[in-house]
């Protein structure tokens, strides 16, 4: 009997892209943050140097195309929760931020290791090379949608 492998297709992206989510967001859940303030705190961390909200407004929207107002509020919901601090006209992670992003990503690095490991370098550059076609051709029709 011959097996045939699936074939990659949306519906088999939004499933794969669901179940690591849900796996994130138990994790998340336990730190009492969401999926999108874990964006948003992300963004503001690894970033170079502090950013005006409009900046990470900006930037989480072209991740995860959210409604910029969402968006807003999650960075809000940042800044009473003290994970980030208004610097002037900036936002930058507080100390608070930073051990919350360490302590997230820490806990979800076994998962990742036992959800990705031994999978064939092969298999994962195909992926990846398919995974940024498909992004890159649904940003242009989101784009011409918006328009």
């Amino acid at each position: 009997m011959t097996t045939t492998s699936p074939v990659a297709n949306a519906r088999a992206l939004g499933l794969a892209h669901y179940a690591a989510r849900g796996v994130l967001e138990h994790v998340l859940a336990r730190h009492g943050i969401t999926f999108q303030q874990q964006i948003a705190l992300r963004a503001a961390v690894t970033a170079d140097a502090p950013q005006t909200p409009d900046d990470l407004v900006t930037q989480i929207h072209g991740s995860l195309k959210a409604d910029p107002a969402d968006i807003r509020a999650a960075l809000d919901e940042l800044l009473a929760k003290q994970l980030l601090v208004a610097d002037g006209a900036h936002l930058r992670p507080a100390a608070a931020g930073h051990e919350l992003i360490a302590a997230a990503s820490a806990e979800t690095a076994p998962i990742t290791a036992r959800i990705w490991g031994g999978i064939p370098a092969e298999d994962l550059a195909a992926a990846g090379r398919v995974l940024a076609l498909v992004t890159e051709r649904a940003n242009a029709e989101l784009a011409a949608l918006t328009a």
